[in-house]
């Protein structure tokens, strides 16, 4: 097994996206590969302008509890969603954007954000990069 962290990201809520790259850097900064498996709602996120528009799996309010979190998040010095993409990718982290998902779900290369991706691929490389991790986790 190698030191390697591999994570399904499957949700689009805006903290389940947080604690995926707060993870993914946690596991970089340790010293382990990282790699994100964006699929279904997670996917949603990695379009152009979708990074940002995911709401709270929980307490969302119409809206304020998202507010209420992004504030509390800024006043703990939590990094926004935009600066964790690139630490995770600075770092070596690898995401993958699940190419089924796309098909499914009439998502097209042009409507993702080339910059966040790392390959655009199926079930069989995530799989390769799971059986060798000795952490793997579906947020």
């Amino acid at each position: 097994m190698a030191n390697k962290a591999a994570i399904i990201v499957h949700s689009g809520d805006m903290d389940k996206i947080y604690s995926a790259l707060i993870l993914g850097n946690g596991a970089l900064a340790m010293g382990l590969e990282a790699s994100l498996f964006f699929t279904f709602w997670g996917l949603q996120r990695l379009k152009k302008g979708g990074l940002e528009k995911g709401p709270l799996s929980k307490m969302n309010m119409l809206g304020l509890g998202r507010w209420m979190i992004k504030r509390k998040m800024k006043q703990a010095r939590v990094a926004p969603l935009e600066k964790l993409f690139g630490d995770f990718l600075e770092l070596g982290g690898k995401v993958l954007a699940c190419d089924l998902t796309m098909e499914i779900m009439g998502v097209r290369k042009e409507d993702l954000r080339d910059d966040l991706i790392t390959d655009y691929c199926g079930v069989g490389t995530y799989m390769n990069e799971a059986r060798d991790a000795s952490v793997t986790l579906f947020i």
